[in-house]
């Protein structure tokens, strides 16, 4: 029993640390809504590249084209959004995807075969029709 408990406990020691909290910033911009998630990886660079598309319409038309559906962005942990001035190879945006989840899948899958080795890519945009 007391191997059990311990085991436990040394699991408890290590779950804040695994699940942290995402800050997440909410935009409603030309007839969608999108959901930054604001990863303590990114630089200030990237974080106000993001702000950028969730706040202006040009920047936004750059990640989703006029009547497109939901859409999708994953960064590597590794890279973030932006390497070295120019957007990560890594970063991988999707767009005009059936269903929110289905964006997620694919964002993540681009950005997973795209990045060296290193932690799980993981969403920083969602972007879906008000």
């Amino acid at each position: 029993m007391l191997k059990l408990s311990m085991a436990f406990g040394a699991a408890l020691a290590v779950l804040p640390a695994q699940a942290q909290q995402v800050e997440t910033e909410t935009y409603n911009l030309g007839g969608v809504r999108l959901t930054l998630h604001l990863h303590e990886f990114l630089s200030e660079e990237g974080i106000a590249m993001l702000r950028l598309v969730g706040q202006n319409q040009d920047a936004l038309s750059l990640f989703v084209p006029d009547g497109a559906r939901f859409a999708a962005m994953a960064l590597s942990p590794d890279e973030g959004l932006v390497k070295d001035g120019l957007l990560a190879e890594s970063a991988v945006a999707v767009a005009d995807l059936p269903d929110l989840e289905t964006a997620r899948s694919a964002a993540l899958e681009g950005c997973n075969a795209a990045r060296g080795p290193g932690p799980d890519c993981v969403i920083a945009l969602e972007i879906q029709p008000e």
